[in-house]
């Protein structure tokens, strides 16, 4: 979702506003387009002018502040790494597809990103980024030989074939099971994930509404298919609207939420649910792992992913979305899950 307006996040200067071998090759094989050169200066403290290391239940690894001179980098919206841990998928709310590869350096920080490939996305007819109001890409997943995208304004799930999926127009579209009438144009499916097979959700899909809300004010989700099929809501707070989510090995999930206003700016939360309260009827709160604010390299977060590290342990990718804004930055922040 983009900010309500480019001034809206102006504070302190520097912010406004397990698949098959085949389907991973096709999805980290190049495509034709031109590699998009990408710059990127390290964030090394998470929190402005302190050494500190450990926020809430996780642990701060680094970070990039990243830019481009190819114009369409920016509104990076959801990011979905392979199992590799390296390659990824991105979906920015222009409508375009954005697909790379991590490098590190010889410390193992996030040294930068390489193989950038910027494509426009299609819709079932064909038609592309230029009209908006089509193709406001906010989420998306990776399940199988499936690439899922989330859409708001044009509320759907639409589903791409994983092998070509830059260049091919979606193969099917998922029934939502919210009330479309329900969901506001600039604010509805910002999330869809996909629960690990294992998990109580047995691989479903699972999507969630940024800030359209049911009759109890709650914000509407869905399981759209598997043994627990069925509509259920997230218990807004503090003002918080979800911007992405992402299931760990347990079946648990993540949510990503952020709040703007006047008098404190931005902020971010990271909620922990319980797989198993995720259930047709639930209306789901959790335990926040995480709650940053202006005094921290935070901007306007709206991607999250959760990649295993060669230790064992659990890194979360986070990645904001600058609106192609000069007073926003498109920032990428890796923390590490602790016990």
């Amino acid at each position: 979702m983009r900010s309500s307006g480019k001034g809206a996040f102006a504070k302190r200067g520097w912010l406004v506003s397990a698949l098959l071998a085949p389907v991973l090759l096709a999805l980290v094989t190049p495509s034709l387009a031109e590699p998009a050169l990408i710059n990127a200066r390290p964030i090394t403290h998470f929190q402005v002018g302190s050494e500190e290391t450990r926020f809430g239940k996780l642990e701060f690894l680094g970070g990039l502040v990243l830019d481009s001179p190819e114009p369409l980098f920016g509104s990076l919206s959801s990011i979905r790494f392979l199992p590799d841990g390296v390659s990824f998928i991105s979906v920015l709310d222009t409508g375009h597809w954005l697909t790379g590869r991590l490098e590190r350096g010889a410390d193992g920080r996030l040294s930068g990103l390489s193989g950038v490939e910027i494509t426009s996305m299609r819709d079932s007819k064909g038609r592309v980024e230029a009209q908006k109001y089509n193709m406001d890409s906010e989420g998306v997943a990776i399940r199988g030989d499936q690439v899922l995208v989330s859409f708001e304004r044009k509320h759907r799930v639409d589903v791409y074939p994983a092998a070509g999926f830059a260049e091919s127009l979606p193969v099917g579209t998922v029934p939502i099971l919210i009330p479309k009438k329900d969901l506001r144009g600039n604010g509805s499916l910002e999330t869809v994930v996909v629960a690990p097979p294992g998990s109580p959700l047995a691989g479903s899909i699972f999507i969630v509404a940024e800030r359209s809300v049911d009759e109890k004010g709650n914000l509407y989700a869905a399981i759209l298919d598997g043994p627990r099929k069925g509509l259920l809501s997230v218990k807004p707070s503090d003002g918080f609207a979800v911007s992405d989510g992402a299931f760990l090995p347990s079946g648990d999930l993540l949510l990503l939420e952020r709040r703007f206003n006047i008098a404190t700016g931005v902020s971010v939360r990271i909620l922990r649910i319980k797989g198993d309260d995720i259930r047709p009827g639930a209306v789901l709160s959790g335990e926040t792992l995480l709650k940053a604010d202006m005094a921290d390299q935070i901007d306007n977060m709206e991607g999250i992913d959760a990649v295993m590290a060669a230790d064992g342990s659990t890194h979360l990718i986070l990645v904001s979305d600058d609106n192609h804004s000069i007073f926003q930055r498109s920032l990428m922040l890796e923390f590490k899950l602790l016990p």
